[in-house]
Order: C-alpha cells, then structure tokens, then sequence
C-alpha cells in the first residue's frame, strides 16, 4: 500500500509549479522527434494531431494550466528523488510524478481503446513530458522545489535556478527553436539506438546525475561562464529527449 507522505513533503510536492524547458527548449525537442519518426509512425501522428507539428504541441500542457479541467495534471511535470535514493524508494506523490505518468500514457496509447480526443491528449501530454524529464531540475531534490527557491541573477536580472534551466541560458542564445535543434549535435546510429534503449528510470538517474553541476552557482551571479560550462548538458539533453521521443512513438505507431 502507498506510504502516506508527510505533510511536510507533501507541500513541497505540491509547491512545485514552474515549467521545464521554456517554448522554446520544448519545440527544439518537438522539432529533433520529428526529424527521427519512421513514415508510418510520421502519418499517424499527423491524423491524431489533426496536421499540427509535434514542435507546436509541445507546449500545450504548460499552457492548459490556466485550465482548471486539468488541474490535475499539475503535478504530472516533475518527481523529487532526493540525493543517494532510486525512485523506487521514494515517496509517492499521490497526484502522480512524471515517471509514472510517462509509463501510464505509453501503456494507454498502446492499448487502442481510448477516443480520438483521448488519444490527442495523451499524445500531447507524453510529448511534453518526455522534455520535462529530461530538464535536470524537474528531478527534484525535494527541498528547493526543483530549484524555484534558489534566488540567481542571469546577467543582473533577478532569476531562480529552475528559470536559468527552463529558459535563460536558452533565450541568451537568440535562436528560434529551428535554430537551436539544427545547432546541436548530430547523435550517431550507436547514440541513438543507446538513448532509445534506456528506460525512462534511467532518464531520471541522468537528470540527477546534473545536480553537482547545476548547482555550482558560486555566489549566484549567473552569466557567461555558467553557460560556458553547462549549456553542453542542455543542449544534449534537448537531443536526447528529442531522439527518445521519437523510439517511443516509432514504437506506438510505427511498428
């Protein structure tokens, strides 16, 4: 039987409310699966999305939560793991974490039995939710709600560590997001053919493998030489939840 969780850390689960990856880290992902989609998972994913992009999509579950109808997805975006734990160890969340919301929609859109705006749903939720995953602070720690009360500056502006990983180092680059996936790494057949192979527990264990480095903020005046040394953990991890995406919906609707 689930653990009750202690009220404690129930508010912390309930607190966490930022995004992962901003619009555009989201499309950059969205752009990357698209160009790994076999033809037949391609047109089947084009009928459900009734013509739109998976770029386009992708953000379509940060912007419902002005939406009270899925209030209840709110907590669907992140997990906390805290340090020397594996998920399975962990506390539950009895709204639901990203791991198992990840596992429970693969599972659903397999099944076949769900209605066309089912179907919709479920595919527009588990293409953002692969991206949330991979941004490393939406694996939390569990106490600093993923990061949102670590008080930075990006290049003097007022910030907070998950915004700097969400979105600043992203938007600093000036790229549109066709421009930002077209500028990153081209993975090789072995690359691909590993990430695809890993489990969505393993993408966890790699978002919490970061946390040395995201959290090497020194005094908290964030810039240039923070993105220096850790914009190579966005971009491959863009890359990788792009590439992932793909197998699974290769998988669902392409086999």
């Amino acid at each position: 039987m689930m653990k009750r969780l202690t009220l404690s850390a129930l508010l912390i689960l309930l607190c966490m409310t930022a995004f992962a990856w901003g619009p555009t880290g989201h499309r950059a992902m969205g752009y990357i699966a698209e160009k790994h989609l076999n033809k037949k998972a391609k047109k089947a994913i084009e009928r459900i999305l009734g013509g739109q992009s998976i770029a386009m999509v992708s953000t379509w579950m940060d912007e419902i939560r002005s939406d009270s109808t899925y209030d209840y997805t709110a907590d669907w975006h992140w997990v906390t793991i805290q340090d020397g734990m594996t998920y399975q160890q962990a506390e539950k969340n009895p709204n639901g974490d990203v791991l198992e919301s990840i596992h429970r929609i693969i599972a659903e859109l397999k099944s076949g039995k769900l209605s066309p705006k089912g179907e919709t749903e479920r595919l527009k939720w588990l293409i953002h939710l692969v991206g949330d995953i991979h941004q490393p602070l939406h694996v939390g720690k569990g106490n600093d709600r993923g990061g949102n009360d670590v008080r930075v500056s990006w290049f003097r502006n007022d910030s907070n560590l998950h915004r700097v990983w969400d979105s600043d180092m992203i938007d600093d680059t000036r790229l549109s997001y066709t421009e930002l996936a077209e500028s990153l790494d081209k993975p090789t057949p072995s690359q691909i053919q590993a990430w695809q192979k890993a489990s969505v527990y393993d993408w966890a264990n790699e978002s919490m493998s970061y946390r040395d480095q995201v959290y090497d903020i020194g005094n908290g005046r964030l810039g240039y030489q923070y993105s220096y040394k850790y914009f190579n953990i966005v971009k491959l991890r863009l890359l990788q939840s792009g590439v992932r995406l793909a197998g699974i919906l290769n998988e669902i609707y392409g086999s």
